[in-house]
């Protein structure tokens, strides 16, 4: 056996190879390679040598490829050209300045993502990168450089910084009618979060109802759905109500997208909330300064909105 014939095949002479089958000129791919003639010839003998099998069919003034030739290119140029963007990728990513963030899918789409093009325009240059996933992270990554969480106080990392509180309140869309009263959601489809981790209690309808409802109240029908961005693209669709979360739909709210048919009255807090949180260990850099900095004035700018707003809490008409 061969034993030359066994081993793995190297990218230069496959490179000689791709340029001579493109050209169809052994003088042409020498000099696209900056090689000589020679060294080009020797390069594709060598790699015939190791596949066993003739790749051109060289003639005076033509070059054709074989119909090994033609196999092995059908393979090599679309490897080729993978690896050479991969290269660029990485050549182009290390030149940039980047920033790795991970949260949770509801929080990526309603919150951070609408706001992202003002720092991005005040920093350009600056690459974000999201990966968005639910529940925390291990710090093993080492793209990533902070954690945006929603959780209780007690399961916040030492280090985290908060940004704010948790209030919920009924939304619907505004083409949604006839709720003038607690009681008038007899009537209409409540949107449900499907999750059963610990928060679930706060976030339910029953919760809700439970606080503010007439005893016995049962609404007209139900859609369950896993994700929060989920729920509020059912309630801007004019599916039905959803127990929104008010500091990742402030926005719609005040553009009018998404209206609350009981006010400020209609709203409850919970013990949750919203936390930045530091890898332990993480590289400081001035971009990463710059991001968490506009993070907490963007998060100052919500709290505000909830906290004005839950201040004029009463209850509203049953």
């Amino acid at each position: 056996m061969n034993t030359a014939r066994q081993r793995a095949l190297s990218v230069g002479p496959l490179r000689a190879f791709e340029a001579v089958a493109r050209r169809l000129s052994f003088r042409g791919a020498a000099e696209e390679m900056h090689l000589t003639q020679p060294a080009i010839s020797r390069q594709i003998r060598a790699l015939e040598d190791e596949l066993g099998a003739t790749l051109f069919l060289r003639g005076t003034r033509h070059v054709e490829l074989t119909g090994a030739g033609e196999t092995l290119l059908r393979s090599v140029a679309p490897l080729l050209d993978r690896m050479d963007a991969t290269v660029r990728q990485i050549r182009s990513s290390q030149a940039r300045r980047k920033i790795g963030v991970t949260t949770f899918a509801s929080f990526a789409s309603l919150w951070l993502l609408p706001r992202l093009r003002d720092f991005q325009r005040a920093n350009p240059g600056i690459d974000i990168r999201i990966s968005a996933v639910d529940g925390f992270v291990e710090p093993d990554d080492p793209e990533l450089d902070i954690a945006l969480r929603y959780c209780h106080p007690d399961e916040v990392p030492p280090g985290s910084t908060p940004l704010f509180s948790e209030v919920l309140t009924p939304a619907a869309g505004p083409s949604l009618r006839g709720l003038g009263a607690v009681a008038d959601l007899a009537r209409h489809t409540l949107l449900e979060d499907d999750d059963y981790r610990p928060s679930s209690e706060y976030l339910s309808w029953r919760h809700w109802l439970q606080l503010k409802a007439p005893p016995g109240l049962e609404p007209h029908g139900w859609i369950y759905l896993n994700f929060t961005h989920q729920l509020i693209q059912a309630a801007l669709a004019g599916q039905g109500v959803a127990l929104a979360r008010v500091a990742l739909v402030s926005e719609q709210l005040e553009r009018g997208e998404l209206v609350e048919p009981f006010g400020a009255a209609g709203r409850v807090t919970s013990p949750y909330g919203y936390w930045l949180v530091r890898w332990p260990g993480r590289r400081e850099r001035p971009e990463l300064a710059a991001f968490e900095a506009w993070l907490i004035e963007q998060a100052a700018a919500t709290r505000r909105i909830v906290d004005a707003q839950a201040a004029e809490m009463k209850p509203p008409p049953r």
